[in-house]
């Protein structure tokens, strides 16, 4: 049997428990339905020694400051997860887990979310499931006759893992150099860290508080008509957290130019030097898990739905929410998603009451 709600939100990660946190405050009908099987959406599968980049106070969702982790200044994933189960029940919110959203299709003048555990109908819907299902692995020659191991940051959780092994870890943000510094700064692990361009470390003396006012403040520009400021991308690339600065300050982050190829043993360089390699940690970003949506056949360029704010430009009645600056300044970050969030819901409340 079909059940029924004004508002289906797909994704009970942060930014559908921000939406959910909203849309309750303006007493509108809603659910949450979660592929997890447990809060705390994709902070429950990250690596171990994984960090915010901010302080807890900095890294909240609306209404509920986040508690400070004790001797940590910034939270691990762990504490994340704890903090964002903690609020799906501080405000019982009516989140569904295990029920995954297979295709949000028009029915009428509603929408059919089909999950695996069941169909609902909605007058409107709040996409917010988010990138981490959908890691992105560029493609590279040779990269069907390497015999090691190849993995995204998705599957990377621990040093232990590659004990006595060398590792070539490809990518210059911040999980490209979260992820060297932590195989180098553990000793038995021979690293080599590949990226596209110099690696950029911002300031020490930055974290996510900055570049949080610095993306809101682009996007303030923008919306005026003013010059793009060039937002966080003009700072840096990556955000010189404790052991990422511990690892450069060591001398144990050193980037090399790409490699052009994947040999059966390893890579090879543009100067025809090879190195051996056991395995390869791929961080190389995440696309817009968004193949929920695609029966309503809004894709646009590099695979995202344009957007008005967070609305979608050619169905009104869809919010999508947290994939990013083009759903919202920061709205990918925990601190960042609660205005594009409250936007949202008030749009959606005016819209169920006309």
């Amino acid at each position: 049997m079909t059940q029924r709600a004004d508002v289906v939100v797909v994704g009970g990660g942060q930014s559908g428990l921000a939406a959910g946190y909203h849309l309750r405050r303006l007493g509108v009908d809603f659910v949450v339905l979660d592929a997890q099987s447990a809060p705390g959406g994709a902070w429950q599968h990250t690596w171990d020694s994984l960090r915010l980049f901010s302080p807890a106070a900095h890294s909240s969702l609306p209404g509920r400051l986040m508690p400070a982790q004790q001797g940590e200044t910034y939270p691990d994933a762990g504490h994340v997860v704890d903090y964002l189960s903690d609020y799906e029940k501080r405000y019982e919110l009516p989140v569904q887990h295990g029920a995954q959203a297979q295709a949000v299709r028009r029915d009428g003048g509603r929408f059919r979310v089909e999950t695996e555990a069941g169909d609902w109908s909605a007058r409107a819907v709040v996409s917010a499931t988010g990138t981490w299902s959908r890691p992105f692995l560029p493609a590279v020659p040779g990269q069907d006759v390497f015999t090691g191991r190849r993995l995204h940051t998705v599957a990377y959780r621990r040093p232990a893992d590659f004990a006595g092994q060398r590792v070539v870890v490809v990518g210059g943000g911040n999980s490209g150099a979260q992820i060297a510094a932590d195989l180098a700064l553990a000793g038995d692990v021979t690293v080599t860290w590949a990226t596209q361009r110099p690696p950029r470390f911002l300031p020490d003396d930055i974290d996510g508080r900055t570049l949080f006012d610095v993306a809101t403040a682009r996007r303030r520009a923008l919306d005026a008509g003013r010059s793009d400021t060039g937002g966080v991308a003009s700072l840096g690339d990556i955000v010189a957290v404790p052991p990422v600065r511990a690892a450069r300050d060591a001398g144990l982050l050193h980037a090399k130019p790409m490699f052009t190829r994947l040999t059966a043993t390893g890579v090879q360089w543009a100067d025809g030097s090879r190195s051996d390699a056991d395995a390869i940690i791929w961080c190389t970003g995440f696309r817009p898990a968004l193949a929920h949506l695609a029966p309503l056949g809004l894709r646009g360029p590099r695979g995202h739905i344009p957007t008005a704010g967070t609305r979608a430009v050619a169905e009104p009645r869809l919010h999508l929410l947290g994939y990013g600056d083009w759903t919202g300044p920061a709205s990918a970050t925990l601190i960042g998603v609660g205005r594009p969030a409250r936007d949202a819901a008030r749009d959606i409340a005016q819209q169920l009451s006309s």
